[in-house]
């Protein structure tokens, strides 16, 4: 079966694509390998993904003139996309809202008009976020909670993308799942994300920061956990074309301070931390409810934060020099 992949140097598209190319997969990867964070822990990820014969890559952005519709054309039996190409960072989209806009709203329109034309397509699978939920208090965050009061851009981008998916499915009965991430974390993760700025400034001995006035709270979700749960759902596509959004979490949500203390006993150092204020684009405390994956699926997350943190930290001890 040959399969699309964009964002396959990223953090999940990686994981996801090796998975893929592990159980005999032909994978067709799209990365733009842009400068958000360094290129070097990208290009580390795709040699690794290189050494799979299945495998072949593209670099390029999604937005480019020509460049899906003619891998349309060379391609017309592709069957699954999984769309994990995107910008990613909460309050860099307060610096840079265009490049939000141009790569969550317009790369969504790109990718949805490169499927509308494969005929032998049978799910599209895409990257949501946890951040659709905004400034909602009602916890657990259910799929079937408003999600009209987003605290950030990033946000926005993310339910644009939501709601662009559900027209065209819409009009051209195109079979998608958005999947709403919460907090993932694990080796080759990205290192401007809490846990991996955290363990690198306790290695360094330079501060931490932290949030005051109060616990802030998150549903670390380990990502081998999230990569099963994404091969998993691609195989129960909607019927009938439909589009539908489902959470990815551990269930479970953790104290940040808990994940420092985690850190610290993995590392071996103890952390310096600096209390700062909560931004107002940071949200108190996520939790997903996933009651409705593990009665389409049967997923249910594996491992804990205590395992996830330790699998991290021997992962970070032999690549720090790539990040």
């Amino acid at each position: 079966m040959t399969l699309l992949v964009t964002g396959a140097a990223g953090f999940v598209g990686f994981h996801v694509t090796r998975a893929l190319l592990e159980r005999g997969e032909r994978v067709i990867g799209v990365d733009s390998l842009n400068a958000y964070y360094t290129p070097t822990l990208k290009q580390a990820r795709l040699a690794l993904l290189r050494h799979h014969p299945g495998f072949e890559f593209h670099e390029a952005d999604l937005n480019t003139e020509g460049f899906l519709p003619g891998l349309a054309a060379r391609e017309p039996d592709i069957r699954g996309v999984f769309h994990f190409a995107a910008q990613a960072g909460v309050r860099y989209s307060l610096q840079d809202p265009y490049a939000f806009a141009d790569a969550n709203v317009r790369g969504q329109v790109a990718v949805l008009e490169f499927a509308r034309r494969l005929n032998r397509l049978e799910h599209l699978v895409y990257a949501s976020s946890s951040s659709v939920y905004g400034r909602n208090t009602k916890l657990p965050f259910s799929e079937s909670d408003p999600v009209d009061a987003p605290g950030s851009f990033y946000a926005v981008s993310k339910r644009s993308a939501e709601l662009t998916s559900s027209a065209y499915s819409y009009l051209y009965g195109l079979p998608q799942t958005g999947l709403r991430f919460f907090t993932i974390y694990g080796p080759w993760g990205r290192p401007d994300m809490a846990y991996y700025s955290f363990a690198r400034a306790i290695t360094e001995g330079t501060p931490l920061t932290l949030y005051d006035g109060g616990d802030l709270q998150r549903d670390f979700t380990y990502i081998t956990d999230v990569v099963r749960a994404v091969l998993e759902v691609f195989e129960h596509p909607p019927e009938r074309g439909g589009a539908r959004v489902l959470n990815i979490g551990n269930d479970r949500p953790e104290s940040v301070r808990c994940l420092v203390s985690l850190l610290e006993q993995a590392l071996g150092r103890k952390a310096q931390i600096a209390l700062r204020p909560r931004p107002d684009a940071d949200v108190e405390r996520t939790w997903a409810d996933i009651s409705t994956i593990r009665a389409l699926t049967g997923w249910s997350p594996k491992i804990c934060l205590q395992e996830g943190v330790e699998h991290f930290v021997s992962w970070f001890k032999q690549h720090q020099c790539q990040t």
